[in-house]
């Protein structure tokens, strides 16, 4: 199966940690870019870095090979160093023998991983990677055009 050739940025923030956060992902295919974004009211900075995945894996109308950009050593060595398979083997353990964080986000990423190929790249955070820059932007304005509402 000939798959389209998904690129996308991510990032994740959090006024406080935890607090409210946002999220933020930018898709592009071929000459065509895609920004979304998300907002919870009370959060943490991890459980945004993965949103931003997860949002942006579900924007995609059809299976996709993704290559997936993130400064998030948390989200990416999860997958390139497996940490996931020893999670479902260990009944979602962490090696401390305790229950894994994040465990309903973890698990919607995989079922999304089972649509789209992804390979997962990591990124340096707040360097001058210019989409990933973008991201951060897009993600701290989440949290602000939201805490604005909040305050009305």
């Amino acid at each position: 199966m000939d798959l389209s050739e998904v690129v996308i940025y991510t990032d994740g923030a959090c006024s406080g940690n935890p607090g409210p956060g946002g999220w933020a992902a930018v898709l592009i295919y071929g000459p065509h870019r895609k920004e979304v974004t998300g907002y919870e009211p009370a959060t943490t900075n991890q459980r945004m870095e993965l949103m931003a995945a997860i949002g942006a894996l579900e924007a995609l109308k059809r299976p996709c090979s993704v290559k997936l950009h993130s400064d998030s050593a948390y989200l990416i060595n999860a997958f390139r160093q497996n940490w996931l398979g020893k999670w479902q083997r260990s009944g979602w353990l962490n090696s401390r023998k305790e229950p894994v964080e994040n465990q309903d986000l973890w698990k919607r990423l995989l079922e999304l991983t089972e649509i789209h190929r992804v390979q997962w790249v990591k990124v340096q955070g707040h360097a001058d990677d210019e989409l990933n820059n973008r991201c951060d932007y897009l993600a701290r304005q989440a949290i602000m055009a939201n805490a604005d509402d909040a305050g009305k």
